[in-house]
């Protein structure tokens, strides 16, 4: 009995098994609460869905300013082969293809921009900014949504905006809009399709932003306000 007794004081108060399963425990608690706030499968295809739609809404956007602005590329097949390249995801052949988003939008509203064609950087600057975040790929948008962050949705979001405001507010020396888009035809139409294109876009930011725990915002823009970088 002494022995016995003597055997039981002595026993650890959990063996090196319990310890193990015990830590194993807690550390799935802790791995099931981050992944709680996770990006679903569903999600993912949800954002590779929303890049994707953007890029062709961009080229149908662009497609319109072309035949509401000839005065930038009068050439059909000049104007043919740009679109294509704004939608085959191919490097473009020019002094631009190594730009950011930013500084290539900062160029479609400057005085005297490189390229005469507004129109064709105002679509470079606008593939651009959806490739910056939702990743390019050889065939076309392939994402993981955990690695789009959050803030960076955000300033595409505030880039996207700020395109919308300039379009309706610049104006080149006579006082003339840089591009003509909502305003009266000569039968006194008015095409909104522009402004229903860009609020597309813009809803489809927004639901990703809201996906990824933010919320959208409203701003107030000026000719001080600045583009910013989608990649820092």
């Amino acid at each position: 009995m002494p022995q016995a007794k003597s055997r039981l004081v002595h026993q650890p108060f959990l063996s090196g098994r319990w310890v193990s399963i015990i830590l194993l425990i807690l550390a799935g608690a802790m791995i099931s609460g981050c992944l709680a706030n996770a990006i679903t499968p569903t999600e993912v295809r949800l954002f590779h869905y929303h890049g994707e739609k953007n890029i062709e809404i961009i080229k149908e956007f662009i497609t319109r300013l072309y035949a509401k602005n000839p005065r930038y590329q009068g050439d059909p097949v000049r104007r043919q082969k740009r679109l294509q390249q704004l939608s085959n995801n191919r490097p473009t052949l020019d002094k631009y293809a190594h730009w950011r988003s930013d500084e290539v939008l900062t160029e479609v509203f400057s005085e005297i921009p490189g390229d005469p064609d507004r129109v064709y950087l105002l679509g470079l600057g606008l593939v651009k900014s959806i490739r910056e975040v939702y990743g390019p790929e050889n065939n076309g948008l392939i994402l993981i949504g955990l690695q789009i962050p959050l803030e960076r949705l955000q300033r595409l979001h505030f880039n996207m905006s700020q395109v919308n405001w300039r379009i309706k507010t610049y104006k080149d020396g006579d006082g003339v809009l840089f591009f003509k888009t909502n305003e009266a035809g000569d039968d006194g139409y008015i095409n909104m399709g522009y402004e229903v294109l860009m609020t597309e876009m813009l809803a489809r930011i927004e639901d990703d932003i809201y996906l990824r725990g933010g919320l959208s915002k409203k701003y107030i823009f000026d000719m001080s306000t600045l583009f910013v970088s989608l990649l820092l």
